[in-house]
Formats: C-alpha cells, sequence, structure tokens
C-alpha cells in the first residue's frame, strides 16, 4: 500500500489569474464570462499537473480566490472599510527584518474590510463555479478524489475584524450561520471540504499577542465551538482541517506549542488533520503525536506536512519518507496522507516559492509517499 498525497489547497496561478482577480480587487470592470473563462483554464492546467505527479487528493489551487481568507469580503454582505493590520510578534523582535520584508515586496497587499453590517451569504454562484471547474477538470484528467478550502469562522474573524456584533462571540456564531451553506455546497457536491484554520495557531502570536496561553486557548476553543456548529450534520470524513502557524518565512520565535493546541485540534469535528511538521520550529513535534496517542481519536487521519512552502529547497525524497514514517508508526499506513505544511499560492500574485519548484516539492512529496 503507498501512501496517499495531498497539499494544503492553495497553488501557483498564472498571471492572467493574477491579472483577473485584482482588476476585480480595484473595482474594475471584468467580463463575466472572461473571468470565468480564465478561472476555468487555470483550474484544468492546475488538476492536469497533480494528476501527471501523482497526486492522490486534488484541489483547484483556490485559483479564484484572492487570498483563503479574505475572499468571504467578496461572497457576504457586512463588509466595508479596512481592518487593523497585525504584524507577527515574531517579526516585531524584529524590525529590520520585518522592514526588509515589506520593502522587498514580501509582504502581500489586499484589502482587509471590517465587519461593519449584518454577515449573509450573496448566493453560492462563485462557489457553484468553482465546483463546476474543478469538477470538470477532474473528469478531463481522471482525478478520483478532490477537495476544495473554504475558510472558518474563526480565520474570517482574525483577517476581517468585528466593528458591528456586540461581542466577538456573537460575531463568530454569525459567520458560522452565514458559512454553513458555504460547506454543505462543497460536501454535496461529492468534494471533501478543507477549513483552514490558521486561527488556532497563528492568532496566537498575531491578534492575542496580550493573552497568556491559558486564556487563547479559550480563545482557539470559542472558535472551534462556532466551527463545529457550523458543521453540524456533515460527516467528518468528509471534513479536513487545517491548522498553522502562518506561511512566511520569519523566526517563528512566538508560535505556541502543538502540546499547548494538541487538545484543541482534536475536538475539531473534521477526520482529516493537517499540520506543519516541516517548519523547522516543529519539525520536532512529531513526538507530541507520538507521545500522546491514546489522546488521537481512532476516527483521525493525520495528514502531516512533508514539504516545506516558505522556502526554495527541494526536500529529498528520502526525507519526505522519514517524515512519513514518524506518523505511519504512530497510527499506521491506512491513516495517515502525506501533505505539504500550507499552500504555495496563499495569496494571489504572492508566493515565496518559484511556480516550478513548487511543482518540483510537489513531485518530491509523491516520490517519498512512494518510497515510504
Amino acid at each position: 500500500m503507498t501512501v496517499k498525497t495531498t497539499h494544503a489547497g492553495s497553488l501557483p496561478r498564472s498571471q492572467a489569474v493574477v491579472d483577473m482577480i485584482f482588476a476585480r480587487e480595484r473595482g474594475e470592470a471584468v467580463d463575466a464570462a472572461a473571468f470565468d473563462g480564465v478561472m476555468a483554464e487555470a483550474v484544468g492546467a492546475a488538476v492536469k499537473r497533480q494528476v501527471e505527479a501523482g497526486v492522490s487528493v486534488v484541489s483547484d489551487g483556490e485559483m479564484s480566490k484572492i487570498s483563503y481568507a479574505t475572499y468571504v469580503k467578496d461572497r457576504y454582505t457586512g463588509f466595508d472599510g479596512d481592518s487593523p493590520r497585525n504584524p507577527p510578534g515574531d517579526l516585531k523582535l524584529f524590525p529590520g527584518y520585518m522592514k526588509r520584508l515589506a520593502s522587498d515586496g514580501g509582504t502581500p497587499k489586499y484589502a482587509r474590510p471590517m465587519c461593519v453590517g449584518e454577515v449573509k451569504s450573496k448566493g453560492q454562484g462563485e462557489l457553484e463555479r468553482d465546483i463546476r471547474h474543478l469538477k470538470d477538470a477532474m473528469a478531463a484528467h481522471g482525478a478520483e478524489e478532490a477537495f476544495m478550502n473554504a475558510a472558518s469562522p474563526g480565520v474570517i474573524s482574525l483577517f476581517l475584524q468585528n466593528d458591528h456584533y456586540p461581542s466577538r462571540e456573537a460575531y463568530l456564531a454569525a459567520l458560522a450561520d452565514a458559512m454553513r451553506e458555504e460547506y454543505r455546497t462543497i460536501v454535496e457536491a461529492g468534494l471533501v471540504l478543507q477549513l483552514d484554520c490558521p486561527d488556532l495557531a497563528l492568532s496566537r502570536h498575531m491578534l492575542f499577542q496580550d493573552l497568556s496561553d491559558a486564556e487563547f486557548l479559550k480563545v482557539a476553543e470559542a472558535n472551534v465551538e462556532a466551527l463545529n456548529h457550523a458543521l453540524d450534520g456533515i460527516d467528518p470524513l468528509r471534513v479536513r482541517v487545517h491548522i498553522c502557524w502562518g506561511n512566511y518565512e520569519g523566526p517563528h520565535i512566538c508560535d505556541i506549542d502543538m502540546a499547548t493546541v494538541f487538545p484543541v485540534l482534536m475536538d475539531v469535528g473534521a477526520s482529516h488533520l493537517l499540520f506543519e511538521t516541516s517548519n523547522p520550529r516543529h519539525g520536532h513535534e512529531w513526538t507530541v503525536f507520538r507521545d500522546r496517542k491514546s489522546e488521537i481519536p481512532e476516527d483521525k487521519i493525520l495528514v502531516p506536512g512533508c514539504v516545506d512552502t516558505t522556502t526554495n529547497f527541494v526536500e529529498h525524497p528520502d526525507l519526505v519518507a522519514q517524515r512519513i514514517a514518524r506518523f505511519v508508526d504512530i497510527v499506521g499506513e491506512d491513516r495517515v496522507i502525506a501533505g505539504s505544511d500550507c499552500g504555495f499560492g496563499t495569496f494571489a500574485g504572492f508566493g515565496a516559492v518559484d511556480p516550478e519548484i513548487a511543482w518540483a516539492k510537489i513531485g518530491a512529496l509523491v516520490e517519498g509517499a512512494r518510497r515510504a
């Protein structure tokens, strides 16, 4: 049996895709049919390359989205203006490096509006087009299994901050209610739903820097409660959740430990758990899963990140195989899928990894899984 492979979702976008997305972001008139055509072609190309590389569970690469979280501003009412920027705590400790990132174009620039009104769906039209493009590409290129990303209530509240609801809890509840239909639409289309939840780790050193770890855990638990409410009635076997500490090259010395957030991660109503293990601040934390094996529910499938998405090193397949083997030894090969730490195209038009090197990394991932 060969261990399956997948990735976190976003993939490098072509310049044609980026141009379309940012024209719409600037409020320019964009021909809907032309936009749809560009996205369909890009998704087809991305699925084709994934299939050719040997990826077991593919995605649409999040082609139509400007980012994995802020896309909601285009599909839901209630967002306007701008949210305050909160640089990660580790970058604040190294202001020279943070300045260099900004001056080198290392930080993506895109709108992050505030929540200033009631959050309601504008309809599932854009999502349904994304689904159609992915399923058409699967049929054309022989992909058997695919997932589609969606933002969690917690990550939306991290990047699109509340200036309308009376409390953070009320905002989370409104987001959970609003996102339920999106989640169900993806699952009912026959795709696996992936919830992106960096709020369970990244937000500790971004939005909640002044809290203790214990206080932050209460925030994370509230985020999971809202997410589980939105997932009520959906089979956990059709759901993946992705947790990370931020898809950027930086010191990461303020990251909360996996051991601390471990019980929160296990409480999410998803069977597949995606997490970073190639990030050198967290590569050692596979031992948390080993030492707390009894706390991992038997229905959980571990999807460790076996290639990094912030550097242009291409991992040796033997290293990938070693990373996979650690988790196979813990839960068995039928409960491990090899993945990537994060996405390769988290923000449209921005990526630390050269697009062709990203595909080389995916190739190393597949070969490492074969060797494992």
